[in-house]
Formats: structure tokens, sequence, C-alpha cells
């Protein structure tokens, strides 16, 4: 897409994901018909395809606004599955696509016997995507012969899947399902930062104490300032994760802002409760509706360990002599 035309998409994820936040208590079928309605999911499909024809960037774009939003909807997995099981020849059926991040099992030809656990709103998906070894599957939710879910602090279901001799789609695995995963947490967390940053902007200026507003005083503003700078860093990592993946390779630039999201994240939150005076857990200022994804999105799809390590384990391969290079290489490619 153009930036004008990634500029219209975001006008109106904003406005959609501005209305279903609206109302908290909107059901999920009814919050995700209105998504299916707008064909978010099919943002990275061709056009000739029936899909968007999007890059990576305007996933970004409007990832970014559902985590500003604190949209409570499986959007960044709908898209994901999507995009996989299209690439990988499968026929994607309609309805609402979901993604197994851990998988354990086995495969007897196009037969799947085994658990996908931590499954985002497992028990309404059509088909759940995952890798098992080196294969991708993509197997039908009603052909599991056990359902179990349970809420996370954010109130998203996690769902976990029984399959015995299930049939399923088969293609080989590109080892990608983890590292888009964790590139589309990336979005959210720089939105939902965005977020929370304005909202405790937002409560600084307009709080009174000893006569005049909290945000007048150093000490908020100065964490306020780092905050910013943590929310402006992650966008940025994220940013340039998107163009790298549009670019074919964007692994490395990937693990870099997962990395550097969950570590904002932290801060984030507590900087925002802090400024709000440990009261943004209350239902009437709605703070914890970020704060919350916050803290959950930095653990799913790695957390820092993971990808500290994997970071790791790549500049120990390049060696000390060409990590600069490399960067730099990486860098002018963007």
């Amino acid at each position: 897409m153009t930036g004008e035309t990634r500029q219209l998409l975001s006008e109106t994820a904003d406005r959609l994901f501005r209305d279903l936040c609206a109302d908290r208590r909107l059901e999920f079928s009814g919050l995700w018909r209105q998504l299916d309605e707008a064909g978010f999911k099919s943002l990275l499909v061709p056009e000739a395809d029936g899909g968007f024809g999007g890059s990576f960037r305007d996933v970004a774009a409007v990832l970014r606004l559902a985590g500003q939003h604190g949209l409570g909807a499986p959007l960044a997995e709908a898209i994901v599955a999507t995009y996989m099981a299209h690439a990988a020849g499968f026929v994607v059926p309609e309805g609402f696509l979901s993604l197994g991040p851990v998988a354990e099992g086995s495969l007897q030809g196009s037969r799947f016997s085994g658990t996908l656990r931590a499954v985002p709103w497992g028990e309404s998906a059509e088909m759940v995507v995952a890798e098992v070894g080196t294969r991708l599957v993509m197997v039908p939710r009603s052909s599991a012969t056990r359902v179990t879910t349970t809420n996370n602090p954010a109130g998203e279901p996690r769902t976990t899947l029984r399959f015995a001799n299930a049939p399923v789609s088969v293609a080989s695995a590109s080892g990608e399902l983890l590292m888009l995963g964790a590139f589309s947490r990336s979005c959210l967390i720089a939105g939902a930062l965005d977020g929370a940053l304005a909202r405790a902007i937002e409560y600084a200026n307009s709080r009174i104490q000893f006569g005049k507003p909290i945000g007048k005083f150093q000490a908020v503003q100065q964490v306020l300032a780092v905050f910013a700078e943590e929310a402006a860093a992650v966008n940025c990592a994220a940013e340039a994760a998107a163009l790298a993946l549009d670019k074919g390779d964007g692994r490395f630039e990937v693990a870099c802002a997962k990395l550097r999201a969950n570590s904002a994240a932290s801060i984030g939150v507590a900087t925002a409760h802090q400024v709000h005076g440990a009261i943004g857990f209350t239902a009437e200022l709605g703070l914890h509706h970020l704060t919350r994804r916050l803290t959950l999105w930095s653990g799913e799809f790695g957390n820092e360990r993971l990808w500290a390590e994997e970071l790791g384990g790549t500049v120990a391969a390049l060696g000390a002599d060409q990590l600069w290079p490399e960067i730099t290489r990486r860098g002018d490619r963007l």
C-alpha cells in the first residue's frame, strides 16, 4: 500500500476500534463479526486472492491502533494465521483462525494427535494454525476431543485443545510462527504504551495536588519523560521490524523489537500506575485495560530471556569484528 492508502486504513481502523472498545461488554461473536467484515484478517493476502494486498508496515499500523485502544479481540492472531495458512497453500476457510503457540504431539501423515496450548480464543476458532516440529498444520477446532478454556488476568480466553488422530492440512514449516507472533505482540505493545502514556499525561495535567496539577512537578515530569522515551523506542523498533519483514528477512529485527518491547512494557506499566497514584486499576479510569495486556503480551511469543538468548547467539556467531558491519548492512537496506 502507498502511504496515503495506509493512512486511510489507519483512520478506518482507529474509528472501528474506538467504537468497539466503547462497550467492553460486547460479546466475541459481535466483536469478531465487525472485524471480519472490515477484512483486516486478510491484510497480508494478495489482492488477486481476495485480500488487501498489504505489507507488514500496514499490519504494524493496524496493530498499533489495536494496542492503543486495548482491543479485546484476537486480531493479531487472525492476521498471522490467515497469512501463514494462505502462504502454505491451505484452503483458508471463512471465520476466525487462531494460532497454537505451543504444540505438543505427533503427525502421522495428515493426522495429528496431541495438544495445542494457550490458543487465543481457541474455543471460538474455526481452525488453528500451529507448527508441529518441522511441519505447519491447520487443524479444525471441531476435531478436538477435549476443550479447556480459562481467562487470563485481562479477561481474554486462552484454550487448551486436545486431538486424537485429527485430520489436518500439512505443509513444511518455515519457523515463522514464533517470529510473526512476536512481531504482532511488539506492535500491540507499542500501541498500548502510547495509549497508557496519553492517559498518564492527561491524568497528571488534571489531578490537582498542593494547589497545582501534579504534571507541573519535576519528579512527575521526569518519569513521564522516561516513559515517553520507552514508548518511542518500541515504536521505532516495531517499525524497523515491519520494514525488515517486508524485505523478506526480519528475524533479527523482530528479536530486537520484542526484547525492547518486553523491557519497556514493565517500565510503562509501573510508571502509568505510579502517576495515577495506584488507582489505575479502577473500572472508572480504564487504564488497566492497557496495562494488564501489556504485562501479558510481553510474556507471549517469547519472553525477554528467549529473545536475548537468540540475539546473543546471533552476535556470538557473527564475531566481534562482524557485528557492526552486519548492523549497518541491515540498517542500510531499510
